[in-house]
């Protein structure tokens, strides 16, 4: 009996210790729950703050606290870390994402404004800039926001909120890297060019198909106003 309760500590012990190596860099998740984004976020935070120094956390949370904007529980949070910082923040509930860096000058490293754009390329921002008439800011290439707009089945939901937040994580450790002249073995680089190009795909579709839908209901209102002359 005594063997089967030492066991039962040592188990306990092992779960608790292997819980808390796992929150390093997924240093919150009350959304996703699955190993395998774990092992990924862990391998590549691990391997950037061993080769830069740098600490990118990712935090992925069911709901921000009551009358808590993003940024400010951002800024709460950062204060608990002594090393150079980045968070990327995810909210389900609140629909949020937001990046902070701990100190101003990591801000160099990476373009935060570009991570977080709604917009996956130059041509697809050009477009929502003319139907707008506003050109003050064309911000493209945007890794997170363009894949968490995407539709998903109640199934594939969790697959959705981790594979953008992965690929925002991912878009800003490389960017990290690049900027000191590192090279990451876990890089992503590709696999988050094959999913920003399905976006493109698609946008480019249904843009298309607009216009082709357009022109030919111009031309059919046309044709009929000829025949009744």
């Amino acid at each position: 009996m005594k063997f089967l309760f030492r066991g039962l500590i040592a188990l306990s012990l092992a779960l608790i210790f292997q819980t808390n190596l796992s929150a390093k860099y997924l240093y919150k998740d009350e959304v996703i729950f699955n190993p395998s984004f774990t092992e990924s976020v862990e391998t590549l935070g691990n391997e950037l703050y061993e080769k830069t120094g740098i600490s990118l956390k990712l935090l992925m949370l069911k709901k921000l606290p009551d009358n808590t904007h993003i940024a400010e529980y951002e800024k709460t949070l950062i204060k608990e870390f002594s090393e150079p910082t980045i968070l990327l923040t995810f909210s389900e509930m609140d629909s949020k994402v937001d990046i902070l860096a701990s100190d101003p000058s990591l801000y160099k490293y990476f373009n935060k404004k570009q991570v977080l754009s709604p917009v996956s390329s130059p041509v697809q921002a050009f477009v929502i800039a003319l139907l707008n008439l506003d050109f003050s800011d064309m911000t493209s290439g945007g890794t997170i926001l363009p894949l968490l707009a995407q539709k998903a089945k109640e199934k594939e939901i969790l697959g959705k909120y981790s594979g953008s937040m992965f690929n925002g994580y991912a878009d800003i450790a490389e960017q990290i890297a690049d900027s000191k002249n590192i090279v990451l073995e876990h890089a992503v680089g590709n696999a988050n060019k094959k999913s920003i190009f399905v976006v493109k795909i698609v946008f480019y579709g249904f843009l298309f198909y607009g216009i082709f839908m357009y022109i030919k209901r111009r031309l059919y209102f046309r044709k009929h106003r000829n025949e009744k002359k």
